[in-house]
């Protein structure tokens, strides 16, 4: 039998809007009416859970306020064993997410309640005390006036403010200076320093730290030794007709004054057109949305070493140098292999012999 397709999901994935990705997953996301449940990214992608946590963690949160979560009600649910369904709720209760706790009723019996979280990281902030009642500010003591002469009482009384004093000429004042006390400095309230939560630490930390190292700057494109009107002229040409080869590479006139210079450094070292051709143009990513930024990357990352000169060639002509190898000998007296220009007996072989005709003198 033939294999069903979808037609449902074909019809949708051609209403994806914008270029499709060339790997990866394709979301095709419809909104939910009814029957839905939000689940958090810091649990759905949390480095340390396995693939079963996350799934119970999930089913866990679908299920309505009072379901049976234990071993046994999730294993009658779903697929996992229990031995599966132990080890993903110890996961999820070493990272917070579920916790159990034993209780007594009143009656005296023991129950176990299963308390789950669906954020526990928002439970580490640090929450405020209950703010108190507020209470009737109690009223401030009145300082004592201080005793002030009987004619500054009637001049200034003590509601009003002291009159601002007015320089006269000395021969003018005939009134005694009267000594005014400087008023009496308010009591003034102690600053109450709140205390500073602590950060809440964070739930987990992430295995590989962001990348934080600045890339490299790109590297210029190629430039010819002297750009000649000939081999200006020969790039020009390719490139204006590199469309007819690959028709999805059609450049700009910008674009292909722009890239003269690199297809020029290499006709400058002696590479062929249709070389070039198969260097630029093969295996180009789909979508190609940049042509021309892509040639300039493989005109510059391709490019071709400078043909050897004379001098290097001649170097390669040069006979080598011959070395004289030592040929092998066999021994006279006990056969054994040993290099030497002539035929005789070997090292061990002389020592013996000189041992012995020195015994014999």
């Amino acid at each position: 039998m033939d294999t069903q397709q979808n037609t449902a999901l074909t019809r949708a994935l051609a209403e994806v809007p914008g270029p499709l990705p060339t790997s990866g997953v394709i979301h095709i996301t419809l909104p939910h009416t009814d029957r839905f449940t939000v689940v958090g990214n810091h649990l759905t992608q949390h480095p340390d859970l396995s693939c079963t946590a996350v799934g119970i963690a999930v089913r866990i949160q679908s299920l309505p306020q009072g379901a049976k979560v234990g071993i046994k009600a999730l294993a009658a649910r779903c697929k996992e064993g229990e031995k599966r369904i132990a080890a993903a709720l110890r996961e999820l209760e070493a990272h917070g997410y579920l916790r159990r706790v034993r209780d007594r009723l009143p009656s005296g019996r023991i129950i176990t309640r299963t308390v789950f979280c669906n954020r526990p990281a928002a439970l580490l902030h640090h929450r405020r005390p209950a703010e108190a009642p507020p209470q009737p500010a109690k009223p401030e003591p009145t300082p004592a006036p201080a005793p002030v002469p009987a004619t500054v009482q009637e001049r200034a009384p003590a509601q009003e403010p002291a009159p601002v004093p007015v320089c006269l000429p000395m021969a003018a004042s005939t009134a005694p200076e009267v000594p005014v006390d400087p008023p009496a400095p308010q009591p003034t309230q102690p600053q109450v320093s709140l205390p500073v939560p602590p950060s809440p630490a964070p739930l987990f930390v992430p295995r590989v730290p962001p990348p934080t190292a600045p890339k490299a700057p790109r590297r210029p494109l190629p430039q010819p030794s002297e750009l000649t009107p000939d081999l200006d002229r020969a790039a020009t040409a390719f490139l204006g007709d590199l469309h007819r080869h690959a028709p999805q590479f059609f450049l700009s006139e910008d674009d292909v004054r722009r890239l003269v210079p690199g297809v020029a450094a290499w006709l400058e070292r002696a590479a062929r057109p249709d070389a070039i051709r198969r260097a630029l143009t093969d295996d180009p990513p789909q979508p190609l949305k940049h042509p021309a930024k892509l040639l300039a990357h493989r005109l510059t990352e391709l490019l071709p070493p400078a043909p050897p000169g004379a001098d290097a060639l001649a170097a390669l002509d040069r006979p080598r140098p011959r070395f004289t190898v030592t040929p092998f000998q066999t021994c006279e007296d006990c056969d054994r292999a040993f290099r030497s220009p002539t035929p005789g007996h070997c090292r061990d072989c002389r020592e013996t012999r000189a041992a012995y005709a020195q015994a014999a003198a």
